[in-house]
C-alpha cells in the first residue's frame, strides 16, 4: 500500500511540474530552482527509467544552454509568449480544441468534455488561471489530482477503478492531441527549451499509460 501511494505521489508530482511549466512564463526564481541541486537530483531519478533517459538529457542540455544565454529569463519568457500566446500560424497553442476540435476555434468539444471531467470529480481550475478548460496546464493539473484521488481510496477495487479512470483520461483527453502539440512546438521553438520539455512530457505520458495498462 505504501509503495502504491509513493508511486502515485511521484506521478502526480511530475504532472503538476509540467502543468506549472506550460502555464506561464518562468520567473528567475523558477530558473534558479531548475538549475539547483534538488531539481538536478530529480532529473537523475527520472533518467533512471530507460524511456526518459534521452528526454532528460535533452532537457539538461537546454538548461545548460540557458545558463550562458544572455538575458535568459527575458528571452525564455519571449519564447513562451511566441509559442503559446500567439496564433496557430506562428506558435503552438496549448489547447486541445486547436488540434482535435471540430471548428478550429477555442472552447470546442474538448473543452466541454474537460469541464465534464472536472465536474465529475469536483476538481476546480485554479482561480488565478483564467484559461479554457482544455488548456494543457489545466489537463495536466487535473491528471495530477486524479492520481492523488486513488491514494485516498482504502478499498482495492475502488483504487483499481480510479487507476482505470486515469488511463481513460489519458487515452481520451490527452493522447489524441499531445503529439500534434509536441510536433508544433518542435516546428516553432528555435531555442529548444520548450521542445525538450514537450518531448519529456509526451514520453512520460506514454510511459504512464503503459504503467496503467499493466504493460
Amino acid at each position: 500500500m505504501q509503495e502504491f501511494i509513493a508511486i502515485n505521489e511521484q506521478r502526480a508530482e511530475f504532472y503538476w511540474w509540467m502543468s506549472s511549466l506550460f502555464a506561464t512564463e518562468l520567473t528567475q526564481q523558477d530558473l534558479d530552482n531548475y538549475h539547483g541541486g534538488d531539481m538536478d537530483n530529480y532529473y537523475s531519478v527520472l533518467a533512471m527509467t530507460d524511456e526518459l533517459k534521452t528526454p532528460i538529457a535533452e532537457l539538461r542540455d537546454a538548461l545548460a544552454k540557458l545558463k550562458v544565454r544572455e538575458d535568459a529569463q527575458l528571452e525564455l519568457a519571449a519564447d513562451f509568449c511566441g509559442l503559446f500566446l500567439s496564433t496557430p500560424k506562428s506558435g503552438a497553442l496549448p489547447y486541445a480544441s486547436m488540434y482535435i476540435g471540430e471548428t478550429g476555434l477555442l472552447n470546442d468539444k474538448p473543452a466541454v468534455e474537460m469541464g465534464q471531467w472536472m465536474d465529475k470529480y469536483g476538481i476546480a481550475q485554479r482561480k488565478d488561471f483564467n484559461e479554457p478548460f482544455d488548456h494543457l496546464a489545466v489537463e495536466l493539473d487535473f491528471m495530477g489530482n486524479l492520481v492523488i484521488l486513488a491514494n485516498k481510496e482504502t478499498d482495492e477495487e475502488k483504487q483499481e477503478a480510479m487507476m482505470q479512470e486515469q488511463q481513460r483520461f489519458l487515452e481520451t483527453m490527452m493522447l489524441p492531441w499531445i503529439e500534434q502539440f509536441q510536433q508544433t512546438v518542435y516546428q516553432f521553438d528555435k531555442f529548444g527549451f520548450y521542445k525538450a520539455a514537450a518531448n519529456l512530457l509526451v514520453s512520460f505520458i506514454k510511459l504512464d499509460r503503459a504503467f496503467l495498462k499493466g504493460e
